[in-house]
């Protein structure tokens, strides 16, 4: 106690004002990196009482029992919080129990479709317009599991069809690049009945985190020209989990892919739409990757249409389609508009869009303790990319600790 009394006197007879802040300044910086540590650290391990305290009524709303939304066939715990619903089941044909996606899972991708399925609103993100292409992006968030994503893609002078297997095929996806983040990809399993697959996907990921590890049942249905792609994380215990790349075991990404008027006025339906609903739970605390996903996502959407125009060039020159494009020709037809959903489906607003309010700032203090110490903390050790992969990595590791 007495050293730190003198070292502090020691402090105060400088002789100028700015010698006595330079050498407070160094005393208190240890002090400074100590009390943002701590705080990340506690909020990664905080108590579920603490969060309602810090978050007030928000919080307390958002950990409420979720509502009623329709059910689709659940693979596991862990995906049923966010992908499927709890107390409706959907009907599944006997002969379909076995398949990795079933009907069950139109039903869900339908009600997505219709704005039936009784989640909460989609919070409007973005719109973005290029000559060809028009964008837009909604986001939700769920009382249990991670945000979710609906796109609406119109691609003018592009069929249904073409645009369906664009998506289906892998192979083009890594030969193109137009998906770079695609590195691996092998087909597990199929049902050249159905069209049903299992396939097996590693992906890139930003350099701080090690690649992910999906593995992904889809299948498509039609009604008319209008297609449901369903793709969708399933368990399967007999693909052994690695350390590199790490599983994801919750993955959701499904299209409804239909023809819409074309922009140019003169009522044809020469146009094609893309509804998409994503969500994924990579590993990554969920505020942080909302931050990511929110910077990203316009420059990954805006290569898909390059793309999209150099796979029409090879299928109008007469180029073989891949396997996986063969694939998205097995469908399983069915009419849209005979659904029987007056049992399945819970009743929604009349409008399930809204535009994003304003939050309260006591909302944001937990993502920027975390965000800023984490900052804070790169920038104060050295500029060097090394330790900031290390501190970011770690800030991760500790947030990901604290939600499980």
């Amino acid at each position: 106690m007495s050293a730190l009394v003198d070292l502090l006197m020691g402090i105060f007879r400088q002789q100028t004002l700015a010698g006595a802040a330079l050498e407070l300044a160094a005393l208190a910086a240890p002090l400074w990196v100590a009390a943002l540590v701590g705080l990340l650290i506690g909020w990664a391990w905080r108590p579920r009482w603490a969060a309602v305290v810090v978050g007030g009524d928000n919080v307390a709303h958002q950990v409420a029992p979720p509502p009623a939304l329709p059910a689709a066939p659940r693979t596991n715990a862990h995906q049923a919080a966010a992908v499927v619903p709890r107390n409706v089941v959907a009907p599944v044909a006997p002969e379909e129990e076995h398949l990795a996606v079933n009907t069950g899972d139109l039903m869900h991708l339908w009600r997505l479709v219709e704005e039936k399925d009784g989640g909460p609103s989609w919070i409007h993100m973005m719109e973005r317009t290029l000559p060809t292409m028009r964008y837009q992006a909604w986001r939700r968030d769920p009382p249990n599991g991670p945000p979710q994503y609906r796109s609406s893609t119109i691609f003018e002078d592009a069929s249904p069809e073409v645009v369906r297997d664009f998506f289906w095929d892998d192979d083009f996806r890594m030969k193109n690049t137009w998906d770079d983040m695609l590195l691996q990809h092998e087909t597990l399993e199929e049902c050249t009945k159905t069209g049903t697959m299992v396939v097996r996907w590693v992906r890139k990921f930003p350099f701080f985190c090690s690649d992910r590890e999906y593995i992904i049942g889809r299948r498509i249905w039609a009604s008319g020209k209008t297609f449901y792609c369903v793709t969708k994380g399933v368990p399967r215990p007999s693909v052994p989990r690695q350390s590199k790349p790490r599983r994801v075991d919750l993955y959701y990404s499904s299209w409804c892919i239909r023809p819409v008027e074309s922009s140019k006025g003169d009522g044809a339906m020469t146009a094609c739409e893309v509804l998409l609903f994503h969500h994924e739970d990579m590993g990554i605390p969920w505020e942080i990757a909302k931050l990511g996903i929110r910077q990203g996502m316009w420059g990954c959407v805006k290569r898909i249409e390059p793309g999209l125009r150099a796979y029409q060039v090879a299928r109008t020159a007469g180029e073989p389609i891949s396997k996986c494009a063969a694939m998205a020709h097995v469908t399983t037809k069915f009419n849209a508009d005979e659904l029987d959903t007056e049992n399945n489906t819970v009743a929604s607003s009349s409008d399930n869009t809204e535009v994003e309010k304003p939050k309260h700032w006591a909302n944001n203090i937990p993502k920027a303790l975390m965000i800023g110490s984490a900052v804070a903390l790169a920038c104060t050790f050295d500029r060097g990319l090394l330790t900031k992969a290390v501190i970011f990595g770690t800030a991760r590791r500790f947030a990901g600790a604290g939600r499980r």
